[in-house]
């Protein structure tokens, strides 16, 4: 970060070019996955069961790989190398997507993209905690969340305008690979790490990414963070089956990522306002707002007999609580933990999360295809329930946390 940002209280400029470098690669991303549902059901005949395995694998694998990612970046001193492989991982992923004629196809690709996230998630936020001074933290993980679901916004929608177009979902899914080239190369030209970070750093013998006397320096206020967050993960089943719920409600193929588009919108309109106000008061005053959100959410998209509009309800819902908690879950660690150690604290709370992701998924796609799409949110919104009872127990800090 510059001088004068660190004076003036500015976002720093890495924080906006890794916010460009992400809302261009979830353009990417969110035109596909807006899709894939309908692609791997109806288009490949894969069972909702199999659709809640295949995202739970792909999330999970994503988290699991950030506790790799995180130390390495933490013991190398250096975030951008492993930005580069891991963006370039998802870009490369791309073609695979309208090239696959089976869901093991499907999923070996949805394997590739979510490995790349996996290597770039945590160097990128703890890059970010690294340029950030903790007075605007809040503010700086809320706007690089806020750019990244613009791209959220733009990918289902134009999916949805090439489907009204052509119908042919291979055709649409071959335009994913642009913007992924374009984050590419926003990251490759704009993207600056801090000059401590790129000075001349004495060799150091290798070891195992994992260092458990680290782990042990964490206090408890770290670790109930990755208690409460990985409850929270089990109520977050993946967003595939929001587009499905659109298709159990008679949307058809082309209109049914509408659902990615509200939620997505209303995900990017309240992302960096729960940013700013979570540098203002508690965190976990902010995060279990966004968990009541979420009940809500579930609660609409349970009730079957509401509608398109109240489908579309949840899925706005379902996009305020996910500004509510995403950058504020992330900002919580960050202030949890010391500044040479937030890449691998990163790491072991994803590790959690996406044990959680997985079992979320799965069992999301489970009770769906055994017991019906109201089994699932009414399930999802227990979860949440118990979540925010976790929350609660741990008590209100006295001000903001600022690290």
């Amino acid at each position: 970060m510059s001088g004068s940002d660190a004076k003036n209280g500015a976002i720093p400029r890495t924080v906006w070019m890794l916010g460009l470098v992400s809302l261009f690669m979830d353009l990417s991303s969110e035109l596909i996955h807006s899709l894939l549902p309908i692609f791997l059901v109806s288009g490949l005949g894969a069972s909702v069961l199999a659709v809640g395995v295949i995202e739970g694998v792909a999330e999970a694998t994503a988290l699991v790989i950030k506790v790799f990612s995180g130390a390495i970046s933490d013991a190398l001193g250096r975030r951008k190398g492993l930005l580069l492989a891991g963006y370039g991982l998802a870009a490369l992923s791309k073609p695979l997507f309208p090239l696959a004629d089976t869901a093991g196809m499907v999923f070996a690709a949805r394997f590739v993209d979510r490995v790349g996230k996996g290597i770039r998630g945590a160097p990128r936020d703890a890059l970010m905690a690294d340029v950030t001074p903790p007075g605007i933290r809040g503010a700086a993980f809320g706007l690089r969340q806020s750019m990244d679901t613009v791209g959220a916004v733009l990918g289902p929608a134009l999916a949805v305008l090439l489907m009204l177009a052509w119908s042919d979902i291979r055709w649409v899914l071959w335009f994913a690979v642009v913007p992924s080239a374009i984050a590419m190369g926003v990251l490759f030209w704009g993207v600056r790490e801090p000059a401590a970070a790129t000075a001349p750093r004495p060799q150091r013998r290798f070891r195992s990414p994992i260092d458990w006397r680290a782990i042990q320096s964490f206090d408890a206020a770290y670790w109930r963070v990755v208690v409460v967050g990985g409850v929270f993960t089990l109520a977050r089943f993946s967003e595939a089956f929001l587009v499905l719920r659109a298709l159990d409600m008679g949307l058809s193929a082309a209109w049914a990522p509408i659902v990615m588009i509200v939620m997505a919108l209303f995900f990017t309109l309240s992302a960096y306002p729960a940013g700013w106000l979570s540098d203002r008061v508690p965190r976990t005053t902010v995060l279990a707002a966004g968990l009541v959100l979420l009940v809500a959410a579930d609660l609409a998209l349970a009730a079957g007999e509401g509608g398109v509009w109240l489908l579309l309800a949840g899925a706005a819902l379902w996009g305020l609580h996910m500004g509510f908690s995403q950058g504020i879950l992330t900002a919580l660690v960050a202030d949890a933990t010391p500044a040479g150690l937030k890449g691998t604290a990163f790491g072991i709370f994803n590790l959690a999360s996406g044990v959680c992701m997985l079992l979320a998924s799965v069992l999301a796609g489970w009770l769906w295809q055994f017991w019906g799409p109201t089994a699932t949110f009414l399930v999802g919104a227990a979860f949440a329930a118990v979540a925010l009872l976790g929350l609660v127990a741990m008590g209100r800090p006295k001000g903001p946390a600022v690290g």
